[in-house]
């Protein structure tokens, strides 16, 4: 029901103003399902949470109530849609036949994308003849939650004065002086069903057509899963049974976020892992759910970038938040016997080990070799040997692709994000440990993270005199101990000597990496085959260069070392 005009803006019981509206108000009524619980899902933070009502708000009438969007995508492909629309947890389930229309939606920006650099984006929408305005945060620490606040418009053309409410001020300037621009079109037919399951109310939405951007279009299918009550577990059991109906790929990609890269003819980006955020008195089972769901958050932002394989950072990242997966789930083995942890370790290694190659020959092929060719200008044979080796990166590319496409990973992902979002280590532990989850996380991050140090700190027992395999163990210590800190060390209260340490820890790990690319590059040219003169001679000039390397990098990792153990461990007081 809306807001009568002139009448005052209601506030909820702690004072912030609840501007209420029509547009989701119908929308729910129209599919008979209550819109899902803010209060328990809600995600309105991150960029917007400097925003404050405009001075004077706009009419009351026009604005929808801010809601918390929690949604998964599936990808599927085209030809198969049919069948999912009529898969059997959709047809034993499925209120009745839903409904299908069109949508057009047409994005927009400044000329400089400060709403897009704000991780905001701002839509407007044609069903029949409604028009609608949407505003949508990224998702923060939560892979399924966005914020996502709706008002109604009389045409295609935004309304800049109804979106200000939820964008933070220091952009609003930025609003008025600079005129929004349409970026791209998305032309979309939606098949719409509700489906009522015992743990909750799920709409799906059916969707295919297309993104447009000038002369640029990129085809959309894919199956789109809003919960509407209920929990989250939900999206994920039907995405699971949906899955096993034929092949599909879990994404949080946004259509918004395909678009923009699309009118930049850009691949999708590959960014590091989000700075976690613990304070010192959370409990051990709310540690585990925001480091779990920070590396699912990590995974599924990177695999965009893999897949699509123009950025070779994408290998990269998703190989380094599977890492971070599983020093993840050994860590909550710290805590007790978990049934589970054997099963998600294993699959997050098997999906790794098909990435391993693609990442080694990147490496080789973008930063080994052209460095050592530009130092070597008079040694023949480096375009041979370039041409031999990307041969084999395409190849281990091929086999990356392979697994990523493969149902196998299609159903780890989708399991990982169930186990996590419905805490599945509550069920796993044992009884006499379930006691330790409502502990302190910090008691038990002083005794992990002692623990590992004093197994680095065992490794490099005689530094100098440490053999290949020795200095190798090393490093998988030292990277195990990182990730704990990345984990653990803010619990701390970001203290001084907790940062320090996590600067020497990175360096040394930065150092040891470097040692252990060296070992790499020498077994991919072992079974490169570079059997012609020039290649082989350009195969010898590499082999020659790192041996001469390793001796300047070793005199800097013994540096590094040092630093390292000297520096004092945040978690002893």
């Amino acid at each position: 029901m809306s807001v009568p005009d002139g009448n005052p803006v209601p506030k909820d019981g702690k004072g912030t103003q609840v501007i209420a509206g029509f547009v989701r108000q119908r929308d729910a009524a129209e599919s008979g399902a209550q819109p899902a619980n803010v209060e328990s899902a809600a995600i309105d933070r991150a960029p917007l949470q400097d925003a404050a009502p405009a001075s004077e708000p706009p009419q009351a009438s026009a604005i929808a109530r801010p809601a918390s969007e929690i949604e998964l995508k599936l990808l599927v492909d085209a030809d198969r849609m049919a069948h999912f629309c009529t898969a059997p947890v959709i047809a034993a389930n499925a209120r009745n036949k839903g409904t299908k229309k069109r949508f057009k939606s047409i994005y927009y920006d400044t000329p400089e994308r400060a709403l897009r650099r704000a991780g905001l984006s701002l839509r407007v929408r044609q069903s029949g003849t409604r028009f609608v305005q949407t505003v949508k945060t990224d998702a923060a620490d939560d892979p399924l939650r966005r914020g996502e606040w709706e008002a109604s418009v009389p045409s295609l053309d935004p309304d800049p004065a109804l979106a200000m409410p939820f964008i933070p001020e220091k952009l609003r300037g930025q609003l008025e002086t600079q005129p929004l621009e349409a970026v791209f079109t998305a032309d979309i037919h939606r098949h719409t069903r509700m489906v009522d399951l015992p743990s909750g109310t799920v709409e799906i939405a059916f969707d295919q057509g297309q993104l447009t951007a000038g002369d640029r279009l990129l085809p959309v299918s894919e199956i789109e899963l809003e919960l509407k009550s209920g929990s989250a577990s939900t999206i994920y059991e039907i995405a699971l049974r949906l899955a096993e109906h034929g092949a599909v790929k879990p994404s949080i990609r946004s259509k918004s976020a395909r678009g923009f890269d699309l009118a930049a003819n850009k691949a999708p980006p590959a960014g590091r892992p989000r700075k976690l955020r613990l304070g010192p008195s959370v409990t051990l089972d709310e540690a585990f759910a925001t480091i779990l769901r920070s590396c699912f958050l990590h995974l599924l932002e990177s695999l965009p970038a893999a897949e699509d394989a123009r950025n070779p950072e994408g290998v990269h990242q998703l190989r380094v938040s599977l890492r971070r997966l599983r020093s993840a789930l050994d860590l909550m083995r710290s805590a007790g016997a978990l049934s589970n942890l054997d099963t998600l370790r294993s699959e997050a290694k098997w999906l790794a080990q098909n990435l391993s190659a693609a990442r080694d020959w990147d490496v080789f092929q973008l930063d080994t070799l052209p460095a050592i060719a530009r130092a070597c200008p008079s040694v023949a044979g480096f375009d041979a040997l370039e041409r031999l080796a990307a041969q084999r990166q395409s190849e281990a590319y091929r086999k990356a692709h392979l697994a990523l496409d493969d149902r196998r990973c299609a159903v780890f992902l989708i399991s990982l994000g169930g186990w996590i979002e419905t805490r599945g280590w509550r069920n796993d532990i044992a009884p006499e440990d379930l006691g330790r989850l409502a502990e302190p996380a910090v008691n038990f991050a002083q005794r992990v993270l002692s623990e590992q140090h004093a197994k680095v700190l065992k490794r490099g027992r005689r530094f100098k005199s440490l053999s290949v395999d020795e200095v190798h163990r090393l490093r998988l210590a030292a990277k195990r101990l990182r990730y704990l800190g990345e984990f653990l060390l803010p619990l701390f209260d970001d203290r001084k000597s907790a940062r320090k340490f996590a600067r020497r820890l990175a360096s040394l790990q930065e150092e040891l990496g470097a040692f252990n690319d060296m070992a790499v590059t020498a077994s991919l040219l072992d079974g490169l085959g570079a059997e012609d003169r020039d290649s082989a001679v350009a195969a010898a000039a590499v082999a020659g260069w790192q041996a001469r390397a390793s001796i300047d990098a070793h005199q800097s990792l013994q540096d590094s070392w040092r630093d390292f153990t000297a520096a004092r461990v945040p978690w002893s007081g």
